[in-house]
């Protein structure tokens, strides 16, 4: 039984945490609301600050929304790095900045503490169902240390590389999920117009070449109407932001990025940030006057 610590107890987190309670382990947890009862009835411990949590546990897991968050809950004044000692490993599974990630490794390395990020793909249909896609960057012997953990979280693990990685890897991902579900949403936009069943449409390309998760699981949203989310847009537009963040720094173009995420900021100027991410074709719905669906 290991003694491991969480931090961040939402929509993602708490399922993350009760899979590593199930296996086993002895939790310390902290949140800035009051952690899941079924978390605290099953034995975890819950601690007064990220300090606490570091102080008991052997491996600190972080899961909050973005990049300031992970910084706060690190290097406040009692946060994580107040309570570490040395050969303790910090694992951040939230998706946020691979630049910032950096330094924020070299910071808990000082402590002659070891760092990972490790974002994950899957939403909270993933997390509930231990299916997450987990993508790692850091040091081996920390991974191999953490991976049986992993395994209780998620089915595709990968050590991609170093410190920052992980992130890149999470960018990549949210590029090609939001531009396929732009995709989808045209394609499925187009037929509607023209008069064909967008849900029969949808059948007959799940059996062709254009074929997709995104196609299988939000296509299916968008003719049904179905938007609660699982991931939502103003996560996503945060993500992208990463992403044209770290392509301005490169010196890259990423057009249909920039684009797609036109299309989200289109989708929260008009009230729709907080619904699933397949809510992406209300944009585009609205600048043709026309919905794939009627729900």
């Amino acid at each position: 039984m290991a003694k491991l610590g969480f931090i961040g107890l939402g929509i993602m987190g708490a399922p993350m945490a009760g899979h590593l309670q199930a296996g086993g382990h002895k939790l310390y947890l902290h949140d800035i609301k009051n952690p899941p009862a079924n978390l605290v009835e099953g034995g975890a411990t819950v601690c007064t600050s990220g300090a606490e949590v570091a102080k008991r546990a052997d491996i600190v897991f972080l899961m909050v929304p973005d990049t300031p968050h992970v910084e706060e809950a690190l290097f406040a004044e009692d946060g994580v790095a107040a309570g570490l000692t040395a050969g303790k490993i910090v694992v951040d599974m939230s998706s946020i900045s691979p630049i910032a990630t950096k330094e924020f490794a070299k910071k808990i390395n000082k402590k002659n503490c070891a760092y990972l990020d490790a974002p994950v793909s899957g939403g909270e249909v993933g997390a509930k169902a231990a299916s997450l896609t987990i993508m790692v960057g850091g040091p081996t012997e920390a991974f191999d240390t953490v991976k049986p953990l992993f395994d209780l979280m998620g089915k595709n693990i990968t050590l991609v590389g170093g410190n920052g990685d992980g992130q890149t890897t999470k960018v990549a991902n949210q590029i090609i999920v939001a531009l396929n579900i732009q995709a989808v949403a045209e394609a499925l936009l187009f037929a509607s117009k023209a008069g064909a069943d967008p849900a029969k449409v949808r059948e007959a390309l799940m059996g062709g070449f254009a074929s997709s998760r995104i196609l299988e699981v939000h296509g299916e949203r968008m003719v049904k109407r179905s938007f609660n989310p699982g991931f939502r847009i103003q996560l996503h537009q945060k993500d992208l932001n990463l992403a044209l963040q770290g392509a301005k720094a490169l010196g890259v173009s990423l057009p249909n990025t920039a684009a797609t995420q036109e299309l989200m900021n289109a989708c929260a100027a008009n009230g729709l940030a907080g619904l699933d991410h397949s809510a992406l074709c209300q944009a585009i719905e609205l600048m043709s006057n026309h919905k794939i669906a009627q729900g």
